[in-house]
């Protein structure tokens, strides 16, 4: 999946996304060293700043081979598909590979490795075939599997069906952004935005939708429906245009009248349900709601912009984020008559003034805590905090007590560098599954910040996993719990967790809970985080990052809180370097 702000380096992530295809494909035939040096070359890629079109432009082979875990051959491959647009390797492994590695690898918890047994011994050559030999109780019978196995692989076969066709709002938000700039560029262009669920923020969207105000309507779809990436067009007309990008996912483009541009924005950013109740006040008010405006007999009284239609409903403005059918309406209704209980004023987008969820190579980040902390400075922040892995996660090369209290010596000597800007000592520690932490307290008493977090066993009961967390929490040296419900989105849903009792412990203990801004995670989902508030419970925002470009998904993460109604107050790490260390008694 390509990592979001990355449209200028759209080829690094399309080879690496080829690579990585490779290494499970080797995998499926024989487990060797190439699988690893191909996804070694794609993690690579994916974190090289440059784009690679450049660098090869400027110096051709060689300039490929200069790159880390970029050898002859696997430089090879990335010149021929600059030049050709495939590599022949992969398309020819492709098409011996008997399965469906793609939607079977969708599949939580398998890999090329149990699938080629599954399809040695079964003949599981897809989806379907794997959900039939599930169903028919096939798979627990075979070694290396059992009966929880094959629950688990008829869970996620369900998941992948449910979330078939969705795509990560952190993969498209860029790739749009790229199409509402591109279209700005024409001069016949007046107003443009994005609008749907994309303009909700959303955590899975299921196509892109944008609204324009022009009066040359015929000149822009014209430009839309020819811009590069378009695989398909659906439909071409006057006002509407519907095409498919090579990436998979569809955009709607709107022509609309200036009058009515913020009715239209208004009704095509939903949510449905949002509408439903917006039409309902303006039917009990004699008026009517549509796309075109706010009407009162034939009259248009409202229409050019969003806070006049709202306006003319007798509701205060509603940010987008907010239009779920949560309560929003309501609230808005109260404020409008300045009632108590109203709309929140959401955090903004610029109140984050560090990033409390950082990794850096110590773990299993790409980049030295020194360069994390000089992009997150000349992002704007006032400080960061290093979280790497901790004893048990091996696979993340998680540090144990020496090389924590090692890491922190080196942190201060880092600080020496900084002026207005510190780097602040912590860990991601692993919550064990009776609820014990990988790491001594005496060692966890030295950091400056603490994250605990569920990493593994996470079929255990919703009361054993409750338990588990709420004793973390009850340890004085734990300040967050990250992720708190463990999902992966559009790949595995939410362990099973009390998080009305969690919540209760958070306010109880003063631990925060983390609103993980990675872009395949957002964690905890908008109406939890509403939740947690109103338990008072307090938030910090991480990005979860393990490179520098992950420091942006901050973006993502301030959109969940603002879904779930989050002011500047519940967030913890929206304070200022001085009054956060005065929270943490830092």
């Amino acid at each position: 999946m390509p990592v979001i702000y990355d449209e200028v380096r759209m080829k690094n992530i399309e080879i690496a996304e080829i690579f990585y295809q490779i290494a499970e494909l080797i995998e499926m035939d024989q487990p060797s060293f190439r699988s690893r040096a191909y996804e070694k070359a794609a993690r690579n890629l994916e974190s090289l700043e440059e784009d690679i079109e450049q660098v090869y432009k400027i110096g051709g082979l060689k300039a490929l081979e200069d790159i880390e875990g970029i050898g002859k051959s696997i430089a090879e491959k990335i010149e021929e598909y600059l030049k050709t647009g495939q590599v022949k390797e992969y398309q020819k492994m492709l098409k011996k590979c008997p399965v469906d590695l793609l939607n079977l690898t969708a599949v939580e918890g398998l890999g090329p490795r149990k699938i080629k047994i599954l399809y040695q011994k079964l003949n599981a050559k897809n989806l379907k075939d794997l959900e039939k030999v599930a169903k028919q109780g096939k798979i627990k019978g075979l070694e290396g599997f059992g009966e929880k196995s094959q629950q688990n692989i008829l869970q996620g076969i369900e998941f992948v069906k449910r979330d078939k066709g969705r795509f990560l709002l952190g993969a498209i938000l860029p790739m749009v952004r790229k199409i509402i700039d591109n279209l700005k560029e024409l001069k016949e262009v007046d107003q443009i935005s994005l609008a749907g669920s994309a303009r909700r923020m959303q955590e899975t969207i299921g196509d892109a939708d944008i609204l324009v105000t022009s009066d040359n309507a015929e000149k822009v779809m014209d430009f839309f429906v020819k811009l590069s990436g378009i695989e398909k067009v659906w439909a071409k007309g006057p006002t509407r245009s519907s095409v498919r990008f090579k990436d998979g996912f569809d955009c709607d483009l709107r022509v609309i009248k200036k009058e009515s541009y913020g009715s239209a924005l208004q009704y095509f950013t939903g949510n449905k349900y949002h509408n439903i109740l917006a039409r309902r006040i303006a039917i009990a008010s004699r008026l009517k709601l549509n796309e075109y405006g706010v009407f009162e007999g034939k009259k248009r009284i409202a229409g050019e912009t969003e806070k006049e239609v709202y306006q003319a409903l007798g509701l205060s403005y509603i940010e987008p984020e907010l239009r779920e059918n949560n309560g929003e309406i309501e609230a808005a209704l109260r404020q409008a008559q300045g009632k108590p209980n109203g709309l929140p004023k959401v955090i903004d987008y610029g109140e984050i003034k560090g990033d409390c969820h950082v990794h850096s190579n110590w773990s299993d980040g790409l980049y030295t805590i020194e360069q994390m902390a000089k992009e997150a400075k000349k992002t704007g922040y006032q400080y960061i905090v290093i979280t790497d892995h901790t004893a048990d996660l091996k696979i993340a090369h998680g540090l144990n007590e020496e090389r924590l209290l090692q890491q922190a010596e080196k942190i201060d000597k880092i600080n020496k560098k900084f002026k207005k800007f510190k780097v602040l000592k912590g860990c991601e520690v692993n919550i064990r599954q009776n609820g014990s932490l990988d790491i001594d307290d005496q060692v966890l008493a030295k950091m400056d910040l603490v994250i605990a977090s569920v990493h593994s066993g996470f079929k255990i009961s919703q009361d054993q996993m409750t338990q588990r967390v709420i004793k973390a929490m009850e340890n004085p040296h734990v300040d967050a719990i990250g992720h708190p419900t463990g999902r992966v989105l559009l790949k595995r849903d939410s362990y099973q967790i009390d998080l009305d009792k969690i919540f209760a412990a958070a306010k109880q203990t003063k631990t925060a809970l983390e609103i993980n801004a990675y872009f395949d995670r957002l964690d905890l989902s908008g109406k939890e985080i509403k939740k947690a508030i109103e338990a008072g419970a307090k938030l910090i925002i991480g990005t979860d990052g393990h490179q520098l470009k992950h420091l942006f998904y901050m973006e993502l993460g301030i959109a969940q809180a603002r879904r779930g109604w989050a002011e500047k107050k519940d967030i913890l790490n929206a304070l200022p370097l001085e009054k956060f260390l005065e929270y943490f008694n830092l």
